[in-house]
């Protein structure tokens, strides 16, 4: 009888299948994943790929949290520099907070701290589960779940030259994944593994912020034209034929940001010059037909089964999740943090503020923009979004 048993790696794939198909939250999935290897590579080949990466909330990432303070070192990981500790909710289990260590960077050294070379490093952007960090003419990709470090290529720029913007076309693991930045004057490439960067720049200024939409990347400059980023043969960026609105400028919408919703690319953006989610603001959407030429932007009034996930820096990647009622979450709503309760809130599209637990909180204050230094963010693990 004894001989007859399996061992837990010996399961059937399809028998694995199904132990996935029934977890609830990214805790669960990593707990799977990290079990055995026959574990991993079911996970890694799970069919349907592309709905674990938005059936999920992404994870909340709050730097420097003292509850963190007493977490025990985590024995998986090797930092080779000082690190300091990230607190990680997943909000879908809410019981089940966990901290991470990330390198140190971008903080005014103590009398007698131990020299870190990132200590002038500064945060630049976030995007598949990657901390995005530069300095002068360097930069560093971190992957904030796995502790994978990435250097690379001195950037063809000036000394004390500070980036706009970065963001990954794809996890660092995956084939011809991109880092894109904006230094303010120019767009850089690099191919993730190669020896050199390559500058590609629209002629009336460089793009903003990308992303990537049914598997074309797309970007967005600060006038909101849309444009095209193609990566191969070779590196080339072409505007794409947008019909103009006066809701789509940025006269109307302060510092939008572009987002994916399955089958939808979207614009999300407070009305006005303002930087700040308070009593009596609200967010507008707006989404991009690309099935007419010129495309046109249509106001969005409900997300219907969707939820949206805004940083409070903007350079972190803006996210999304289908259905939320699943685990607990509400649909057509915006996610934010709130930094009056040191809490997330979700804001429903078109409907007066709510806040976190209550049907109306006065103190709500979300505040949006760009530092040096680290703030709270959305986030997915890098595994995840392979399956966006």
């Amino acid at each position: 009888m004894h001989n007859r048993m399996r061992r837990w790696e010996d399961l059937p794939d399809g028998l694995l299948d199904s132990f996935i198909a029934r977890l609830s939250s990214f805790h669960d999935l990593l707990a799977f994943e990290a079990t055995c290897r026959s574990w991993r590579a079911a996970f890694l080949s799970y069919p349907p790929k592309h709905t674990l990466g938005t059936l999920f909330p992404p994870l909340l990432m709050q730097p420097d949290d003292p509850s963190c303070s007493r977490c025990p070192p985590q024995p998986f990981r090797k930092i080779l520099v000082p690190t300091r500790i990230c607190r990680i909710t997943d909000i879908a289990n809410k019981d089940t907070d966990q901290c991470c260590e990330i390198p140190r960077f971008c903080i005014h050294r103590r009398k007698n701290a131990p020299r870190c070379h990132l200590d002038r490093f500064c945060f630049r952007g976030a995007s598949h589960g990657t901390l995005i960090l530069s300095s002068n003419k360097s930069c560093v990709l971190f992957d904030v779940f796995t502790g994978a470090t990435v250097s690379c290529p001195q950037m063809p720029v000036f000394e004390d030259t500070e980036l706009s913007y970065g963001a990954l076309t794809a996890p660092l693991t995956s084939p011809n994944s991109h880092l894109f930045v904006d230094t303010g004057l120019q767009n850089l490439f690099w191919c993730v593994g190669s020896h050199s960067w390559v500058g590609c720049t629209p002629a009336d200024g460089p793009i903003k912020q990308i992303v990537v939409f049914k598997g074309r990347v797309f970007g967005m400059d600060s006038n909101c034209r849309i444009f095209r980023v193609h990566l191969t043969p070779r590196i080339s960026i072409h505007e794409l034929p947008v019909l103009e609105s006066r809701l789509i400028n940025k006269w109307h919408l302060s510092d939008p940001w572009l987002v994916v919703c399955g089958d939808m690319l979207l614009l999300i953006g407070l009305p006005g010059r303002s930087h700040l989610v308070t009593n009596g603001v609200t967010f507008e959407v707006f989404r991009l037909d690309l099935s007419t030429e010129p495309a046109v932007w249509l106001k969005v009034e409900k997300l219907e089964n969707w939820a949206i996930f805004i940083s409070t820096d903007k350079r972190s990647q803006t996210l999304s999740c289908m259905d939320p009622e699943i685990w607990g979450g509400a649909s057509n709503s915006v996610y934010c943090y709130n930094q009056d309760s040191q809490h997330w809130i979700a804001l429903e599209l078109g409907k007066p503020v709510q806040g976190h637990g209550s049907k109306f909180d006065p103190d709500i204050f979300v505040s949006m923009g760009r530092e040096s230094k680290l703030r709270p963010m959305w986030i997915f693990p890098s595994m995840f979004s392979l399956r966006q």
